[in-house]
């Protein structure tokens, strides 16, 4: 298992097992143990949190000290898929390509 992959930039963190509020991405430097790196993470949900949380967070992208939080799962592939850190010309290529003869 690769470990933690960045919410914000996709890139491996090095972090494995539970993510600590001091946590961060060494490449972005991004907080680890935020709402948009949680598995609940929702932007259709109330408070855009699939649990029944109490008080809205105000900042997603940064750390807190929610008890719901479990890191958000991503899987490394070795096939050609798309990633976060495609280009855009990269992703308009890919989706032009599905529509060729």
């Amino acid at each position: 298992m690769p470990g933690l992959l960045c919410w914000n930039c996709g890139r491996p963190t090095g972090v494995e097992g539970k993510v600590m509020r001091a946590d961060a991405c060494p490449q972005c430097l991004s907080d680890l143990r935020t709402c948009r790196g949680c598995r609940h993470f929702d932007p259709t949900a109330r408070w855009q949190c699939r649990e029944s949380i109490e008080a809205p967070v105000p900042i997603k992208e940064k750390a807190n000290f929610c008890d719901f939080f479990q890191a958000r799962l991503a899987v490394h592939s070795h096939d050609k898929k798309m990633t976060p850190l495609d280009s855009k010309e990269e992703k308009k290529k890919r989706f032009d390509d599905l529509f060729k003869d």
